[in-house]
């Protein structure tokens, strides 16, 4: 178990292999000894002076309490330890004890470290660390032992460097041209802490940089009235300068000449624009809000983390409303492309599948839903599952006009029905018919596909198209119930149910009725995430991926066309066709970097790795993995970040038929299952190897699905294990053609028909 504590409120501690599950901590004073060792940063505290900080007359036996504390801590952080084990995290030592927690266990280690790295980065950079870092505070450091003197001089420098954050934050946000986000942190921060010379003058430019001059002048003025009456001091050279400055309206506060440049300029004239003219309690608020979420969320880790956060609460406030079609809209607007099959917050996940099969319940029985028996279209298949899908890339001129799934012959158009019941001629895109309206890709403006060169999202679920007042209402509700059943398939992944599959079909049925290629690129992304059923589906996601790629290079769906380039990399690198997936990593980073979307690199590095590693250049893609992690960190995935590094090296070693790595600082994170087995092995533990294979669960449905099978299976031979090789050959056997673990684009264990010959199949 691997444990976090938090002490930037009241004295916590987590279970971070179980979703941050609370481990209970007993009575005031075992939190008050954590506590304690916490202060002394991993140094050893003498029993004598545990004595002493927690009595002020020490009782007879107080030392034996100590020890009583101690030990039952020890149980409650280390509960798997065997019996007259050593412990690990709090340790004995000389005369006393020490907690030996990672440098990243403590909150309040991890906001010093954030705030650190922040102070040598540029405000871009700054600003998502100090937001990140200021967002672990749930109260003040060390809350409930105020009053002991040996918390009060760490309470007190956490608090000072909590309130040099916040103030360093706001300078970021001045610097990159959001003057408006500053503001209400800055009047808080100043309620509370009125002596900051800084604060006041940073709130003071705020204001003036959002249009509020007069605003500012008061500030100023406030301060210099509390300095002289409170403090008798005048205000210092920064302020007096700064209020002659903006008398002057000197040319050097304009925005403009802020990092950022006329961007800048616009986008603090444009969020001053909206706040003084949209009420604060409208509707319209919060719908903005998703879009910039939204967006928010692709910009890198600190903003994929903020809008992963903000969007339950977004969803909430929606709720509370009592409009389904409000929180329909909201909950379908967030349709950021989603690559990894993991989830990053499966709390989060479900109370998002949760709120969003509520709203499907509450459209479906509102006052003037569409009649659902409207004639609708049956989704094609994406790729005969246990086929092989022609790459396209390969298939020469125009194969992007070809029907995959060979349906159709190439370049015939074919009459079909859309979601209205009317015949319309369709034509093959990126290897699926499409109506004649998207490979026209013009009256599609303006109903969230959009013109050449954006992102084509608009509002979701309005349609216009030539169509009466009742076409209208059917046809907006049917693009939310889609967006909806697409919200459900992508956040239901990985999962065993059933429900998630059967929303992605629905999804993309309500879609190809409908003249709108944003919505059916979202619900081929849940279509994509449900494409795990089994093994050996590789042909069918790259499918996916090729609709994909066409739907989106022909409507400006930049962020989807780079989903659809991933998933073809990891599809291509399933099926050993290494060529076509190097183009489209190559493809993933053009558009990344012309588009600003630093995560895509994240991907195309861990998928180098790999390549190194599928043509047996071992040592080269260790060295290689090791480079790809750090890419992890901050990148704000944690359901891809945990444990990665150590089993792609586990992989690298099962295919040289070496041993496991038996450090035990290693954090296997979600994959311990499938590692400890073998781990066991390479310790020579064979009995409890043997007993940790009888526990191991049925892998994920997701892209390491054949790889956590040929790990079992690998481990079944070693021990012997009939039962358990029968299940993995069965498992595997649809994947005969493919390279385990490839399809994720991240790592493998060779070519699946090697382990089915070791597993007897």
């Amino acid at each position: 178990m691997r444990v976090g504590f938090g002490v930037l409120g009241p004295v916590v501690a987590w279970d971070t292999d179980a979703d941050g599950r609370a481990i209970a901590l007993k009575g005031p004073r075992h939190r008050a000894v954590l506590a304690r060792l916490i202060v002394a940063r991993r140094r050893v505290v003498p029993v004598s002076r545990l004595v002493e900080d927690l009595w002020t007359a020490p009782p007879p036996g107080a030392v034996g309490a100590v020890r009583t504390f101690v030990a039952a801590l020890r149980r409650a952080l280390e509960p798997d330890r065997p019996p007259r084990a050593p412990a690990r995290l709090l340790v004995t030592e000389g005369p006393g004890y020490a907690l030996r927690a990672d440098a990243d266990a403590v909150d309040a280690w991890r906001f010093e470290q954030d705030v650190a790295a922040a102070a040598t980065l540029p405000p871009d950079g700054a600003l998502p660390r100090l937001e990140e870092a200021l967002g672990r505070w749930r109260g003040p450091a060390y809350a409930e032992f105020a009053d002991e003197g040996w918390a009060r001089g760490e309470r007190s420098r956490l608090a000072e460097l909590r309130l040099h954050a916040v103030e360093r934050q706001a300078e970021a946000r001045l610097a990159l041209g959001r003057a408006a986000e500053a503001v209400p942190d800055l009047e808080a921060h100043l309620a509370e802490h009125p002596w900051r010379e800084g604060a006041w003058r940073a709130l003071a430019l705020a204001l003036y940089r959002t249009g509020r001059q007069g605003d500012a002048l008061a500030v100023l003025r406030r301060a210099r009235t509390l300095l002289v009456e409170q403090l008798g001091l005048d205000p210092g050279p920064e302020l007096r300068r700064l209020e002659s400055d903006i008398l002057a309206q000197a040319p050097h506060l304009a925005p403009a000449t802020a990092r950022g440049g006329g961007a800048a300029q616009v986008w603090a004239d444009a969020a001053a624009a909206y706040d003084r003219t949209v009420a604060s309690g409208a509707r319209t608020r919060l719908e903005s809000t998703v879009g910039l979420l939204r967006d928010l969320s692709m910009t890198g880790g600190g903003g994929l983390l903020t809008a992963r956060r903000q969007r339950v609460a977004a969803v909430a406030a929606a709720e509370e409303l009592g409009d389904p079609e409000l929180t329909a809209r909201v909950i379908g607007a967030y349709d950021v492309p989603a690559i990894w099959t993991r989830l990053d917050d499966p709390e989060q996940a479900a109370t998002i599948v949760a709120a969003a099969e509520r709203t499907l319940a509450a459209l479906a029985a509102g006052p003037g839903a569409p009649d659902d028996g409207l004639p609708g279209v049956e989704p094609p298949d994406h790729g005969e599952p246990g086929g092989q899908t022609p790459d396209q890339e390969s298939a020469g001129p125009g194969a992007s006009e070809r029907v995959v799934t060979g349906h159709e012959a190439p370049g015939h158009e074919a009459p079909r029905r859309g979601a209205s019941g009317h015949g319309v001629a369709g034509r093959a895109v990126g290897g699926r018919e499409v109506t004649g309206r998207w490979a026209s890709g013009r009256e599609a403006v303006g109903r969230g596909s959009s013109a050449p060169g954006g992102d084509g999202r608009g509002a979701p679920g309005h349609s216009t198209f030539g169509r009466g007042t009742a076409g209208e209402a059917a046809t907006r509700h049917d693009a939310i119930r889609a967006r909806l059943l697409a919200t459900v398939a992508v956040e239901s992944r990985g999962g065993h149910s059933g429900r998630g599959r059967q929303a992605a079909r629905q999804a993309e049925e309500i879609a190809r009725g409908l003249d709108d290629p944003a919505l059916l690129a979202f619900a081929l992304n849940g279509v994509f995430m449900q494409s795990f059923d089994r093994a050996g589906l590789a042909p069918r996601r790259d499918a996916v991926g090729a609709e994909l790629i066409a739907l989106s290079a022909r409507h400006g769906l930049v962020a989807f066309e780079v989903l659809g380039h991933l998933i073809r990399l990891q599809a291509r690198s399933a099926l050993a066709d290494f060529a076509s997936a190097d183009r489209h990593a190559a493809a993933a980073e053009r558009l990344g970097e012309r588009h600003e979307r630093p995560l895509v690199r994240v991907f195309t590095e861990w998928y180098r790795a790999l390549r190194l590693a599928a043509t047996g250049r071992a040592d080269e893609a260790e060295a290689a993995y090791r480079d790809a992690a750090t890419r992890l960190d901050g990148a704000g995935m944690p359901g891809l970040e945990r444990g990665l590094l150590p089993l792609a090296l586990l992989c690298l070693r099962v295919e040289r038929g070496r041993p496991a790595p038996t450090d035990p600082e290693l954090d296997w994170g979600p994959y311990a299952p499938w590692a400890r087995p073998l781990v066991l092995l390479a310790r020579d533990r064979r009995a409890e190897a043997a007993a940790a294979l009888r526990t191991v669960p049925e892998p994920p449905r997701d892209l390491l699905l054949e790889a956590l099978w040929c790990l079992t299976g690998r481990a079944a031979i070693a021990l012997g294990d009939g039962e358990t090789m029968a299940r993995a050959r069965t498992a595997l056997a649809p994947a005969a053609a493919e390279l385990a673990g490839a399809g994720s684009g991240l790592l493998t264990l060779g070519p699946v028909s090697r382990h089915l010959a070791d597993l007897g199949g």
